[in-house]
């Protein structure tokens, strides 16, 4: 059965709200807000003032996690203390209550019984505080990933530090100092991306959902200090329940533009293994790559 993945080209913080109305979701209770929250220096993120109709729409909270990586390449949120001071630089903290999810452990560990690369998924304590999620993506590049969408934000946003350097190097080592010695190469990364997204959209089952915004298209992500500028024009606004159908219709909305900047992009993307992440992903069960795509 297609999944049905609404789209936009019209780019507007008014018509993020229209298109998660579309879709018709339950969101009940208290309600998490994933977002990416730009790296100190980073020119590229959505600013909260986009998002912030959205968030008051469902009363969310912003949630987050640490990451994983810390003073050499220049970002500053590895740590709380700093972490939260640039929430504060950014504007988050001025709209919305915000939540770091692992500021204080102990993390909340997820067996993943049927995963190719992990058998366990750490991430933030805080998440079990939540009954349901929204996630907001901005679809993107990612300098290890390819792409950076839906299903990024479930693995490697809610993930711990720990629960990161995980990922990062297919379960060899939770330490984030090591991880980096230990990178998983380009088919056990994007698998590991995929089983952590699983176990995060499975506790969630039935009360999540998913808008992606193809805006400022860099081949980096919003994790760099020192990110490329766009190389492609925007191209709109996605919203659906199923987060591998939405990656793959960003995915296939780039390959099908005639935007001259979108071989640039899809170097990053395949370069990188990316849609492996989906093709797992769907494998898993976490979704179809098969989508109706309704233009509104």
């Amino acid at each position: 059965m297609k999944a049905k993945v609404y789209f936009s080209k019209n780019i507007t913080p008014e018509k993020v709200v229209e298109m998660y109305r579309a879709l018709g979701a339950d969101l009940p209770g208290k309600v998490a807000v994933k977002v990416h929250s730009g790296e100190k220096g980073n020119q590229n993120f959505l600013h909260p003032e986009f998002w912030r109709p959205m968030v008051d729409a469902v009363h969310g909270t912003i949630v987050e996690c640490n990451t994983a990586y810390g003073d050499a390449s220049g970002g500053v949120r590895d740590h709380t203390e700093a972490h939260m001071k640039l929430m504060e630089e950014h504007g988050w903290t001025k709209y919305f209550d915000v939540d770091l999810m692992d500021a204080e452990g102990p993390d909340i560990v997820w067996p993943i019984p049927n995963g190719k690369v992990l058998k366990e998924n750490h991430v933030g304590k805080n998440i079990v505080n939540y009954d349901s999620m929204l996630v907001l993506a901005h679809f993107k590049g990612h300098p290890m990933g390819g792409y950076g969408g839906a299903l990024k934000q479930l693995a490697i946003g809610c993930a711990s530090r720990a629960g990161k350097a995980l990922i990062h190097s297919a379960g060899r080592t939770d330490d984030r100092f090591e991880t980096w010695k230990q990178h998983a190469d380009s088919v056990a990364f994007p698998e590991a991306m995929a089983d952590a997204a699983f176990s995060v959209a499975e506790h969630f089952k039935g009360k999540i959902a998913y808008i992606n915004v193809m805006k400022n298209l860099s081949v980096d992500c919003d994790c760099c200090v020192v990110a490329e500028d766009p190389c492609m024009k925007d191209i709109g606004i996605l919203a659906s329940l199923d987060p591998v159908a939405i990656d793959q219709a960003c995915i296939d909305l780039v390959m099908s533009s005639d935007d001259p900047g979108k071989e640039h992009f899809m170097e990053r993307v395949t370069s990188r293994n990316g849609i492996h992440t989906i093709e797992t992903a769907a494998d898993l069960g976490c979704g179809t790559r098969e989508y109706e795509l309704i233009e509104m």
